[in-house]
Order: structure tokens, then C-alpha cells, then sequence
């Protein structure tokens, strides 16, 4: 009999982030005209580099797989913190168990080797967390563990040294106390953002891993509150919703793609992250959903121009929290939830299987910004109306870190008035 353990992957995302370069480059790497001060990153970027098409391939196949669960409802998640905690596993994971886990993850085994991923996982990590960039972005990654359960010191080594994997002994045997220590740890280290995580803990619990990713940024140009105002969203054909959707004229990234029936406009945060709003045609979202797929975001940025426009687009906090076992199952992440698991990396016994994976994500949406007032004079300065573009209907979200390359975030908005 396999003793099981749980996996909880979080993200608390506050006001996604992005500014006014190209964004996420999936084949070709970093812009050339990057700032400087991200050059003293290029030994990290490479090997971060080495991982970006696979975990681009993993975020929007996983994104096709999670809207097949919740389909018309809204849906929130943080691709990078699902890959980095299956990473993580698979340092202690043996034979067909890590190869279903780094498979899973859409890696090529014949074209890159497991250390050179865990090696780049290692600088993604580091490179998100730099303390220099706007954006407030940290990632964590812990392990509670019984003390009856004995991790190998080589796994919890690599874990600490690649992960910067933070080890708590739990007494899984008191379920109301492990809940209470794993759920403050989590509440200090997402600031407040995601609370009682843990809850029904099973008492067999022998070991629970948690990847957190905490996000947090100001938009660069802001909208102003007072141009904020209730106006209709159109839910579907029968269901219309009343929220505050901010307003803001001026010029943006833009670009209408014809072939998906879907207008695409950029918005730039202070920091170093990229925020898409994708807005299908109505009755095109199922199409969209469907071909998603990184070319086509490769394509929306070599084609985005800039447009003065009229937008309005909602101010919403939206959260999902999902069960994700059978998403990863049908990925080919099979035996690591079975007694067919070979977890002997992390104890030095194949006595382990992954029972259940939680992910929690959240994100709110407001007008807060940092705007440099000599920005705004000279972009109004037609006399004509401009087009307006408002996100009155289902759309996407898509938030990527520029220094990486790496997809935070993905959202589909069914209904901003829903919080979860």
C-alpha cells in the first residue's frame, strides 16, 4: 500500500503586470533592445531560454484541458507554478514516473536532458524573484513533512540548492493543527491573498508540497477612478451582468486578428511583465479556445501596432481553485498518482504516491497605477472620435514575465461579477 501525499500550487496574482517592449518572444528569446540592467541575467536567461517553448506548450495545452472541466465559467490559472512544483517532484521521482512527469510537462527527453531542465527551472526561479525588477513577484516553494517520514539529505539538498525549497516538520496525525501551520505559512507568504488553503486534511498525510507565486504590480499608465462607471456585460445570450468598468483614451498596442475573430490589445504595467486582452468576436470564443497555441501569440506581437482607442475594460477579482489529478492524468502524468509510483528519490523507498494536486489562483483588476504626468499630454490630439474597444463580453488574459519569457497567468473572464 502506498502512503500518499498532497500537492497545493498557488498563485496570488494583484493587478498583472507589463510595460511598453516586445513581449514574450517564444522562439527567438529576449528582445534585442532590452534595457540594459537585465544583461547581467544572460547566463540564467540562457538556460531559462532552454525551457520557454516546452513550458509555453504545457501552459496552453494545460489551459485547453481546464476550460474542457469548467466550460463556460470563468477560469484562472499560473501555468509556471503547476510546471515548476512537477519539476520540483521529479528530482525525486525514478524510472517511467519522472519520464510521464517531465513528458507531461511537454519536455523532449531526446532533445534536453533532466538536469539541464532542473537546471533551468533553477534560474527561472531566480530570475523571477529579483529583487530589482517594479513588479513584486516571488515564488516559493516548501515541503511539509511528517517526522515519521525521512527525506533522503541528497533530495532535500538538490530541492533547497534548485527549488530554494523551505522543509517544516507537520504532525499530520493532528489534522486541525497541520492545517493551521500550513495555511499561516501560505497566508504570510502570498501576503494576505490566499487564506485556509488546507482544509479536511486526511490524517494518513505524510508529506504535503506547496509551489506559491505571489504577483503584484501597478499598471504604467493608470486609469483614473473617477472615470470608472457601471455599465453592461453581456455574459452570454441570456445573461447580463452589471460591473465597474474602468475607461481609458489614449494610445495602445493593438491588433485585430482576422483569422480567430479576435481584437487583441496590449496593456504595459510597471515592471516586467506583459498583459494581453484578447477579445473574441461574439460566438467566436470556442474557436479561440480551441487553436490557442503560442505561435499565436508569437504572431499577435509581431503584429501589434499602436492605435488610439477608447477602452473600457472591467475592474474584477476573479480566483479558481481546481483539482487538477485528472487534468494532469490525461496530460500522461499517470503513475505518479498510482501505486505504480516511483517517488524512491525523496525517501529511498518506492512507498510514495501523489493522492491529490490543488491549484489555487487569484487575480485582481483595479485602476491603480504609476503614470509620469509628462506622458499623457500629446497622446490625444485628434479631432475625430477614436474607435471604441470595449471588453464587454467573455475574453482572455494573458500575463507573461518579459525577462524569462515565461506565461504567469492565463484567464478566461465568463462573468468578471463572479469572484470565484
Amino acid at each position: 500500500m502506498k502512503i500518499t501525499f498532497y500537492i497545493s500550487l498557488l498563485l496570488a496574482g494583484l493587478h498583472a503586470v507589463s510595460h511598453g517592449h516586445l513581449p514574450p518572444n517564444h522562439h527567438n528569446g529576449h528582445d534585442p533592445n532590452e534595457p540594459k540592467h537585465h544583461m547581467h541575467h544572460a547566463g540564467e536567461a540562457i538556460a531559462c531560454l532552454k525551457l520557454v517553448p516546452n513550458n509555453a506548450d504545457f501552459a496552453f495545452q494545460f489551459f485547453k484541458e481546464i476550460i474542457l472541466e469548467v466550460p463556460n465559467k470563468n477560469a484562472f490559472f499560473s501555468p509556471v507554478s503547476i510546471s515548476t512544483a512537477f519539476a520540483m517532484l521529479a528530482l525525486g521521482a525514478r524510472s517511467t514516473t519522472q519520464t510521464q512527469i517531465l513528458e507531461g510537462l511537454s519536455f523532449n527527453l531526446t532533445e534536453i536532458q533532466e538536469k539541464e531542465i532542473q537546471e533551468g527551472f533553477h534560474n527561472l526561479i531566480h530570475m523571477l524573484n529579483h529583487p530589482e525588477s517594479k513588479v513584486q513577484l516571488n515564488m516559493v516553494n516548501a515541503i511539509f513533512l511528517t517526522d515519521k517520514l525521512k527525506p533522503l539529505k541528497k533530495f532535500l539538498d538538490d530541492a533547497k540548492a534548485l527549488y530554494q525549497l523551505e522543509a517544516f516538520t507537520t504532525d499530520f496525525n493532528n489534522p486541525r493543527e497541520a492545517e493551521k501551520q500550513i495555511n499561516d505559512y501560505v497566508e504570510r507568504k502570498t501576503h494576505g491573498k490566499i487564506t485556509n488553503l488546507v482544509k479536511d486534511m486526511d490524517p494518513q498525510t505524510v508529506m504535503l508540497l506547496g509551489s506559491f507565486v505571489f504577483f503584484k504590480g501597478n499598471w504604467e499608465k493608470s486609469f483614473k477612478p473617477e472615470h470608472t462607471e457601471e455599465r453592461e456585460f453581456f455574459v452570454d445570450a441570456e445573461t447580463t451582468v452589471k460591473v465597474p468598468m474602468m475607461h481609458q483614451t489614449g494610445r495602445f498596442d493593438f491588433y485585430f486578428d482576422e483569422d480567430l475573430s479576435c481584437t487583441v490589445v496590449r496593456l504595459h504595467y510597471n515592471g516586467s511583465a506583459t498583459a494581453f486582452l484578447v477579445l473574441p468576436a461574439k460566438g467566436k470564443m470556442k474557436q479561440l479556445e480551441q487553436t490557442l497555441v503560442k505561435e499565436t501569440i508569437q504572431e499577435w506581437s509581431d503584429r501589434l501596432f499602436k492605435r488610439l482607442l477608447s477602452l473600457y475594460f472591467p475592474r474584477f477579482s476573479i480566483s479558481g481553485s481546481y483539482e487538477i489529478t485528472n487534468m494532469l492524468s490525461k496530460m500522461g502524468i499517470v503513475d505518479v498518482f498510482t501505486d505504480q509510483a516511483d517517488l524512491s528519490g525523496i525517501t529511498g523507498t518506492p512507498d510514495l504516491k501523489v493522492s491529490k494536486v490543488v491549484h489555487k489562483a487569484s487575480l485582481d483588476v483595479d485602476e491603480r497605477g504609476t503614470e509620469a504626468a509628462a506622458a499623457t499630454a500629446a497622446e490625444i490630439m485628434t479631432m475625430s472620435l477614436p474607435p471604441v474597444i470595449e471588453f464587454n463580453r467573455p475574453f482572455l488574459m494573458l500575463i507573461f514575465d518579459r525577462d524569462t519569457n515565461s506565461t504567469l497567468f492565463i484567464g478566461k473572464i465568463v462573468n468578471p461579477a463572479i469572484t470565484s
